[in-house]
């Protein structure tokens, strides 16, 4: 089903919404080691979510979820790489009703298997060292010394008490599903992207039916220039304001890193109720409550800390760039282990945001932050989704993804790289991407730039007709058109992307 056509005032409040939602500072890492706590714990460090309508070819009726998680993965990070939290709960949560709760939660857990290859020296067997004897090209391989597994569980209702059942791998009728070993390089996985496709496995969720799961290392796939933006966006304003540098002024700083993505394609039945085809989804990792460091530690694998309690979450993640750089430093931890219904005690970050007052510092442009306070156009898109495009019909204000699944997919070439701003912009007609949802290609960096820096009442000019009030009087955003030029450098439309699931690029290799 695609998209009623709109009116030309539903299409300017469509582009005032999404500048609205994305009411974020202009080019940071989505949320890469975003709050004080999560950075000495990176292997449940939630980075980007994505949910947006399938566009491979043939999969218009499913809806793909993607959690990245561990930041920043130096390809090379041999002996041990990247193995997920087995003493830790990853999950990605889909609210089908707007009530700020979730209605699906998929839950993924990790084992990582020992077995302790050992090699004769001498008169005796020695264990190796490394993760690897010997050349790998399937899942399971002999060759693999630490062979990581994992389960997937999907719970409807409260994802604590509700009713949960176990996802069965269809190649072995167990739940245990194999996890491909991190990309450790070309002579020990000489074909890695036909080694990693063995790992997408066709499979049958309870109450979704036929799906796709996928768990494994992916080349990061966001772009920035990450050292730039947080030494006080220290690039020229003349660059940052020419939409013909966008390719060519800066490098992506983090496309040589990897990520490890947890992905399920679901038919769209599988998350929505009743009339409502908007969904909202985060998602969120979780570890015990009680951890005790072992002053001795048997042998095995990962024994040097024991684990017990119930579950604590440390790491949520809806939006892009809220924890990281919206949220107080004060509050951040305290956003991580929080939850969509509880949202209205962060609300003066996004009514009252603090970026653009920084950025004034930072590009040295006093009296550029828009005077439009307090920012209440922001609400509307950003805690409450887009009225005619992703608003539920019944809503509690919260931070997350919204995705209206009625709206149909555009085909990867056709995409805009803003989204429904650049729908808007370029008189295009692509509303499947951010803040409907959010897709790969998507510039939320960009979009973001324009938000800040007041957009969203440029874009309108008559605030009235908004419904929005006096506060978005275009008067009071100092940059005026200037903030349609705003950009980072760096073009998140030309990271590679696979053309269908998983959609994210085989990973960086360790060596070549």
């Amino acid at each position: 089903m695609t998209l009623p056509p709109l009116h030309r005032a539903l299409l300017s409040t469509a582009c005032a919404a999404a500048l609205a939602s994305l009411a974020l500072p202009a080019a940071h890492a989505s949320s890469h080691r975003e709050a004080p706590s999560i950075t000495g714990a990176p292997r449940i460090d939630g980075t980007d979510f994505y949910m947006f309508r399938s566009y491979e070819s043939g999969r218009a009726g499913y809806v793909t979820l993607i959690a990245n998680y561990l930041p920043l993965q130096d390809p090379y990070g041999g002996p041990n790489y990247f193995k997920l939290d087995p003493n830790a709960l990853y999950e990605i949560h889909v609210d089908s009703n707007g009530d700020a709760k979730e209605d699906v939660t998929f839950q993924f857990q990790f084992k990582n298997l020992l077995k302790a290859i050992a090699l004769p020296i001498g008169n005796q067997m020695v264990p190796i060292p490394l993760t690897q004897a010997g050349q790998v090209t399937a899942p399971n391989a002999v060759a693999l010394n630490v062979n990581e597994k994992f389960t997937l569980n999907v719970v409807r209702g409260d994802r604590r008490t509700g009713t949960s059942t176990t996802v069965t791998n269809p190649k072995t009728g167990t739940p245990l599903f194999d996890k491909p070993s991190d990309h450790i390089g070309v002579k020990t996985l000489p074909d890695y992207a036909g080694y990693a496709a063995q790992h997408v496995y066709s499979v049958d969720i309870p109450g979704c039916g036929a799906s796709r799961v996928f768990v494994g290392q992916r080349q990061e796939s966001f772009a920035v220039n990450l050292g730039v933006i947080f030494d006080l966006v220290n690039a020229p304003v003349g660059v940052i304001t020419d939409p013909a540098l966008i390719n060519a002024a800066a490098a992506n700083s983090i496309q040589g890193k990897n990520v490890t993505s947890l992905a399920v394609e679901v038919p769209i039945a599988c998350l929505t109720q009743g009339g409502e085809t908007t969904i909202g989804g985060w998602t969120s990792a979780s570890v015990r409550q009680s951890q005790l460091v072992n002053a001795n530690p048997p042998s095995g694998y990962n024994t040097a800390i024991t684990h017990g309690g119930a579950w604590a979450q440390v790491s949520r993640l809806g939006m892009p760039l809220v924890n990281e750089v919206v949220i107080g430093l004060p509050d951040k931890d305290k956003f991580n282990a929080s939850v969509p219904s509880k949202d209205g005690q962060f609300a003066t970050y996004v009514t009252h945001p603090t970026l653009p007052a920084l950025l004034e510092i930072a590009l040295a442009l006093p009296g550029v932050a828009p005077t439009n306070l307090p920012r209440l156009d922001l609400v509307t898109t950003f805690l409450t989704g887009i009225p005619g495009v992703n608003k539920p019909a019944n809503v509690v204000a919260s931070e997350m993804l919204r995705l209206n699944t009625a709206i149909a997919p555009t085909p990867f070439a056709q995409q805009q790289r803003l989204g429904i701003v650049g729908s808007i912009l370029n008189g295009a007609s692509d509303f499947a991407g951010y803040p409907n949802g959010r897709r790969p290609k998507d510039d939320i960096v960009d979009i973001s730039l324009v938000a800040v820096m007041g957009g969203l009442c440029v874009a309108n000019g008559n605030a009235n007709a908004l419904g929005f009030g006096a506060e978005c009087n275009p008067s009071k955003v100092p940059l005026g058109s200037t903030t349609f030029k705003l950009h980072d450098a760096v073009d998140q439309a030309v990271v590679p992307l696979l053309p269908g699931f998983p959609y994210l690029n085989t990973p960086n290799p360790g060596s070549n």
